[in-house]
């Protein structure tokens, strides 16, 4: 599907996108402290992989709502291949990046369109890595406890 557009052709060795995702749970008062990261209540962050042919290609749960997806994206990592991650992550082999300091979601800006190639490069990563955020959303409608964990 993405490789077939000339406009995309240079992300051949690319897997996919990567991105985690809260879901909430119940564990016990003690273990809270742990799971409580950007929300007010206790989460797992999952890592998901997700392929531009629209399927899983790895899933990671259970680390602690307060770990950050860079801290565990080490384990999902082909050799030779690379990932279409957000901002949130570290620059690093594996790992591709938005330009940082650079306008992101040019869509928001359609009129004025990528004025320079690290815009164009922005807008285009922008919109591959749109597939994972489709998915966490389907997901979370088709099965609502994802949502709220309850």
């Amino acid at each position: 599907m993405v490789l077939k557009s000339l406009r995309l052709y240079r992300v051949a060795d690319c897997v996919g996108t990567l991105n985690g995702t809260h879901i909430r749970v119940k564990i016990s008062d003690v273990d809270t402290p742990r799971y409580r990261g950007s929300k007010d209540w206790p989460t797992v962050n999952v890592l998901v992989a997700w392929s531009f042919n629209l399927k899983f290609t790895y899933i990671l749960s259970g680390w602690e709502g307060i770990a950050s997806d860079s801290r565990i994206v080490k384990n999902a990592l082909y050799k030779c291949k690379y990932y279409l991650v957000d901002s949130g992550f570290i620059l690093k082999w594996g790992l591709t990046t938005p330009y940082q300091v650079i306008r992101y979601y040019l869509k928001e800006y359609s009129r004025c369109g990528a004025t320079n190639a690290k815009e164009l490069f922005n807008l285009r990563h922008a919109s591959l890595r749109n597939v994972i955020e489709r998915a966490f959303g389907v997901l979370k409608k088709r099965f609502p406890i994802i949502a709220s964990g309850t």
